[in-house]
């Protein structure tokens, strides 16, 4: 099995600074007192790729366990606009589309780093969501029986 080798300190501090995004490359490069020739050389390097590609995977993983612990706060905000000012029936009625269709994305895996929207790849072990209350799903649907009216008027 192949095992990659062990960036130098350089190479990993490099690195880090693309991904924190405070400077550009060229600036980055500079500070490190790298030239353009050599990052190029790492740039083909197999075992400098893998650790970019790793270190992605773990950004994105990051985001991902950010939305999943900011989900709950989403989909109350999103209930909460379900009530919205008459005067602004356009986000009532994009607040209740986003509610129904959250579980299907989630279920899908439908998320921008195109993972498993869960730890999981299996939508059968993902866990049951709640139910809407009665009044919530009451709402959502007399929000979009009343935008279907008033856009066929």
């Amino acid at each position: 099995m192949f095992k990659p080798k062990a960036l130098n300190a350089k190479q990993l501090a490099v690195i880090d600074d693309l991904f924190e995004g405070r400077m550009e490359e060229p600036q980055i490069l500079k500070n490190h007192n790298i030239s353009r020739k050599l990052y190029d050389k790492w740039l083909t390097d197999e075992d400098f790729n893998e650790h970019l590609d790793r270190r992605m995977a773990w950004e994105y993983r990051r985001c991902e366990f950010m939305l999943a612990h900011y989900a709950r706060v989403a989909a109350s905000n999103l209930v909460r606009l379900t009530d919205a000012d008459p005067k602004q029936p356009e986000a009532a009625r994009k607040a209740c589309i986003d509610i129904i269709t959250m579980r299907a994305n989630l279920l899908a895996g439908n998320n921008s780093s195109g993972t498993a929207a869960l730890p999981t790849d299996n939508p059968k072990l993902l866990p049951e969501s709640p139910s809407l209350s009665p009044e919530t799903t009451s709402k959502l649907l007399a929000v979009l029986a009343e935008e279907k009216t008033i856009s066929t008027s």
